[in-house]
């Protein structure tokens, strides 16, 4: 069977018991495939900027290094509700395997980039954005996917399985990318095409339509008001790190007001536009559900708190630590991957346990609790010098890795179930737009309070420094005031800037032996390490405060909440499912089902569930004779399961 003949043939109303495990398969390897793409970037960074000759010392380039993964989530964040929607409308597996091809041609365009300079870095940036197109298909369509798939007492475990597969890829992308970056920068992209290739061809030949379809109309007007918005304010707080005019920082730009204000101001002419179409982007009845809400709150404050986080330990490491323990400069972006992976460790340790006993006794202690740990972990950071211990580190990278993984999985798995079948394309989507719009954010908060950090500490750290170690006070003075944010570009891609800054000419009127201190292994990373770290403490301190009101956020969802509709899955006693979408020559209807709502309170998940497909027989058939045509009860009605 061909790809074309499985993309143009009619939908089948007959899978298989074994079918949603497939579908937890496939749509794995879709997250695998993503994961490992971001952290072989992460990893790979300097050695792409140096295979495109890019100066990390020259301020206006930083933007570069935080577009080509802002532009991303930018991307993503803009599109997921919109690509959920249209997954709604014509069938999310379609747009889901349509994700998949999209995905891997930008693998492809990326690894062919011509230009050097700042012009190949523009170009990383917009097939970085081409790329996610398609993740944004596959990460508004996956998880509802699998909710149609998988009865709501099994979503927690799938869905937190489906998180340790990216927990998998991202430990794979760190080695991938750290070692093929020594073969050459074009392999970083390479490597993602071959998986790509293989979900492709498998998604097209084996996943089908089994959810609720709808007819509905795209809001083109929120669109555009939602992408404007949200991609001037991340505009806004990008070039606010910049330096400006006498300023180290550029937040008194009239631009970077100009971009922050005016995006705000379109995000609420957003919000009035879907008070007010028909068929809105954002289905804002949606936040009438406690526990939707909740969930996507916690899920975005929990963004906003850790998003720039794994910058700031890459930068821990590979400026500041490992230098000083003897790995050298070039060798730090590989090593840094390495000893990071404790933190993801937690994570593939708590995800799929914390997702499972989350199905039995709901999302709210695990969620809550993960945004608690969380800030004692961040706390217990604040206390680590920058030349730390690395074993009680460790323990605490595990801690907040465990901390993740507590809160991912159950808050997922909470807000899915949480979702009516006709709007899980939809309702997924807007769950990663609050996730992707919270990590670009806390990107841009995270290395500003870095800035600031820094531009109090560095200035008369490096006057000091370079005067103790004989360099003139004529030429200390100018370098002691240059915007620390070149030297927090170089510490990120693994590069000691003194010997560029000094020069031949000064370094050649030192004494042999100052010079080697100045250009070695140990004098710039102890240089920076205590401003570093004053601006360590300011991000922290933000991060904590962002998951304790994320934990509150986590304990005021309720109890366990779950939003069952008859024929919106297959029949888990492994028979038929119920595709709303029709053979050729059928009526197509807008939903089936008759909208029954489950709120089990704290009760766990109790009873057998074996009878569920004859009471969804017997409620298809109540649905034809109550429902709308939209599958509401005409009297506004839900009957709680019996």
């Amino acid at each position: 069977m061909s790809v074309f003949s499985a993309l143009s043939a009619p939908r089948t109303r007959e899978v298989g018991p074994r079918y949603k495990w497939l579908v937890l398969s496939n749509t794995t390897v879709g997250v695998v495939l993503a994961s490992m793409n971001a952290t072989s970037l992460i990893i790979a960074l300097p050695v792409i900027f140096r295979g495109i000759h890019l100066d990390p010392l020259d301020p206006s380039n930083f933007p570069y290094l935080l577009w080509i993964m802002m532009g991303y989530m930018l991307v993503t964040a803009v599109l997921v509700v919109t690509l959920g929607r249209i997954g709604d409308m014509f069938g999310r597996v379609r747009l889901y395997n349509l994700g998949f091809a999209v995905f891997t041609l930008g693998g492809i365009l990326l690894s062919v980039v011509w230009s050097h300079g700042s012009a190949g870095a523009l170009e990383l940036v917009l097939m970085r954005m081409f790329q996610a197109i398609g993740g944004a298909m596959l990460l508004a369509n996956s998880a509802a996917i699998i909710t149609d798939a998988f009865p709501s007492e099994q979503l927690g475990l799938a869905l937190g399985t489906n998180m340790v597969a990216a927990i998998f890829g991202g430990f794979f992308g760190i080695l991938a990318g750290g070692l093929l970056s020594q073969v050459g920068w074009r392999w970083v992209f390479l490597v993602n095409v071959p998986v790509g290739l293989f979900g492709t061809v498998w998604a097209y030949l084996k996943l089908k339509e089994i959810g609720v379809h709808i007819q509905a109309k795209v809001d083109w007007a929120g669109n555009v008001a939602f992408a404007a918005g949200l991609g001037m304010v991340l505009v806004g707080v990008t070039y606010g790190i910049k330096p400006y005019g006498h300023s180290l920082t550029g937040w008194a730009d009239p631009f970077v007001l100009e971009m922050i204000f005016g995006g705000i101001a379109l995000l609420i002419v957003f919000v009035l536009i879907e008070l007010r179409v028909p068929e809105p982007m954002f289905r804002l009845s949606l936040f009438r559900n406690r526990a939707f809400t909740a969930g996507n709150v916690a899920q975005f404050l929990a963004a906003v708190g850790r998003g720039g986080m794994q910058f700031m330990l890459i930068i821990w490491f590979q400026g500041i630590w490992l230098p000083q323990h003897g790995y050298s400069f070039v060798d730090t972006p590989l090593w840094s991957g390495i000893y990071m992976l404790p933190w993801m460790g937690g994570f593939v340790l708590a995800g799929p346990i914390a997702g499972k006993l989350s199905d039995r006794y709901g999302a709210r202690p695990f969620a809550t609790g993960g945004m608690i740990l969380s800030a004692g972990g961040y706390l217990a950071l604040m206390a680590f010098p920058p030349n730390f211990a690395y074993v009680p580190f460790t323990i605490v990278m595990v801690i907040t890795g465990v901390a993740m993984g507590l809160f991912a999985a159950p808050n997922t798995a909470s807000i899915m179930n949480s979702l009516p079948a006709r709007d899980r394309g939809v309702g997924s989507g807007m769950r990663v737009t609050f996730a992707n719009a919270g990590m670009p954010l806390s990107m841009g908060l995270f290395f500003s309070l870095m800035v600031i950090g820094l531009n109090a500490k560095v200035p008369a750290a490096m006057y000091n420094g370079l005067l103790a170690h004989g360099v003139p006070a004529a030429t200390a003075a100018p370098l002691a005031h240059q915007p620390p944010l070149g030297y927090l570009f170089a510490a990120f891609l693994g590069y000691n800037p003194l010997a560029k800054l000094l020069g031949p000419k000064v370094l050649a009127h030192l004494p042999a032996h100052q010079a080697a201190t100045l250009t070695g292994r140990t004098f710039f990373p102890q240089l920076i390490g205590a401003p570093f770290k004053h601006g360590l403490v300011l991000i922290l301190s933000f991060a904590v405060v962002m998951s304790l009101i994320a934990a509150v956020a986590s304990a005021l969802r309720g109890g366990r909440f779950v939003h069952e509709e008859a024929g919106s899955t297959i029949d888990h006693r492994g028979v038929r499912a119920r595709a709303p979408a029709p053979a050729a020559g059928e009526d197509r209807p807008t939903q089936s089902g008759n909208g029954k709502v489950e709120d089990r309170g704290d009760r766990g998940d109790r009873g057998d569930r074996g009878d569920r497909g004859d009471r969804a027989d017997r409620a298809d058939r109540d649905s034809e004779q109550t429902g709308d045509g939209l599958g509401r009860p005409r009297h506004g009605r839900t009957r709680p399961r019996t």
